[in-house]
């Protein structure tokens, strides 16, 4: 089965002066590069989801696809990264330095076993998963955007629809401490405590 890796460039960075963080480095290399690196080794190929018009100039041969339901949030981004990939996807936030290639890997494999999506489970969200690290099979489309219709823009909310499946807290954790797997850079002072665990090992190891 073919599957496109989304690197999703979302949201109006409010708390970092409306900079475009994903363009930022830690350990001497731009988030977005990171994460394109980690999508490259377990995707077919990449498109970034961005409404930026700058969009097309970050990965240079990667096409830039906006929202296509617009201020519809982090629901309205797993919409269009899945209306313009035609396509299952594995989506990963461009702001999420620190997710491992064999994390992705292991979510792709479960997903194509037996279900219409798999997230990882994570005691840091709010929500119990991460649903911006994710895969996401084609027919997850008419679910999400029937919830959109409804205007319930929970990014979880269509979950209930589908066969969604998981990755355990146990089974995350064998590809590193999900603090730092699934930390994000969501302000300056993020991006300074995400270069200092650049220069752990462990982080070093995973990469």
């Amino acid at each position: 089965m073919s599957c496109t890796g989304v690197i999703l460039a979302g949201g109006r960075a409010t708390r970092y002066d409306g900079r475009a963080k994903g363009l930022e480095r830690v350990g001497g290399e731009r988030i977005i590069d990171r994460v394109a690196s980690a999508l490259r080794e377990t995707t077919d190929r990449l498109i970034v989801i961005a409404n930026a018009p700058q969009a097309t100039e970050w990965l240079p041969g990667v096409p830039a696809f906006p929202d296509v339901v617009a201020d519809a949030g982090a629901l309205g981004g797993v919409h269009a990264a899945l209306h313009h990939a035609r396509d299952d996807v594995l989506l990963v936030a461009w702001d999420m330095p620190f997710v491992p290639a064999a994390l992705l890997a292991a979510l792709r494999a479960r997903g194509e076993a037996d279900a219409d999506l798999c997230v990882p489970e994570s005691a840091g969200s709010g929500r119990g998963v991460e649903p911006l690290c994710a895969w996401y099979s084609a027919r997850c489309l008419p679910p999400v955007a029937a919830r959109l219709a409804a205007g319930d823009l929970r990014v979880v909310s269509f979950h209930a629809d589908v066969r969604a499946a998981r990755l355990s807290a146990a089974e995350v954790a064998r590809f590193g401490d999900p603090a730092l797997l699934f930390s994000n850079v969501n302000a300056p002072e993020d991006l300074v405590a995400a270069e200092s665990r650049a220069q752990s090992p462990t982080a070093r190891d995973r990469r």
